[in-house]
């Protein structure tokens, strides 16, 4: 349990945290990191593991999309998922370190939770066709699963540096909050 301190505000205590990423959200981020490293390296030498941690990824995809629509406030796409304006505005204040503080996803978070959900689905439905009569030895469809392998690579690594951005930006750990569910409350 998270040690928590109190603060007084008017006649309340509230805790310094607040709980932001429910337990579905945490094991979902990282299991799913943790196949797709499995998937990417064993992906030319070990072909049934490759693929089982392919159907993985896809279990953990279609249980978030559910969440997305069931779960936790935070895990909603209705509350990250923002018009392409304010992503790009956002990225702008981020750049000039000026980007306002949010809870949850910050529009660039949402807009690169999407990306890689979409580039995870082009992964996985591409994979699945590689082992389907109708495609087998289709080179265009190994062409897709490959490219979209590559381009999540840059997402992740995009991802990553927006976490190191926002977690310097905003003098918050976003890596500790998503282990432990909570982020400071101001």
């Amino acid at each position: 349990m998270t040690k928590m301190s109190y603060q007084k505000s008017g006649r309340e205590l509230r805790p310094d945290s607040v709980k932001v990423w429910d337990l579905v959200i945490r094991v979902f981020h990282w299991s799913l990191l943790a196949l797709f490293i499995f998937a990417y390296f064993t992906g030319d030498e070990w072909d049934q593991a490759h693929e089982w941690a392919g159907y993985g990824i896809a279990g953990l995809i279609i249980l978030r999309i559910f969440w997305g629509m069931i779960g936790s406030k935070h895990a909603h796409f209705s509350d990250f998922v923002y018009r392409p304006t304010i992503v790009l505005a956002f990225l702008k204040d981020a750049i000039r370190l000026k980007a306002k503080r949010y809870i949850g996803h910050n529009p660039a978070g949402g807009a690169m939770v999407v990306a890689l959900m979409l580039a995870i689905i082009a992964i996985s439905v591409s994979g699945y066709m590689m082992k389907m009569d109708m495609f087998w030895g289709e080179q265009w469809v190994e062409d897709v699963h490959e490219v979209s392998v590559n381009g999540t690579l840059v997402l992740i690594a995009l991802h990553i540096a927006g976490i190191a951005l926002a977690s310097f930006e905003q003098k918050e750990n976003l890596v500790k909050s998503m282990f432990t569910g909570r982020k400071r409350r101001n």
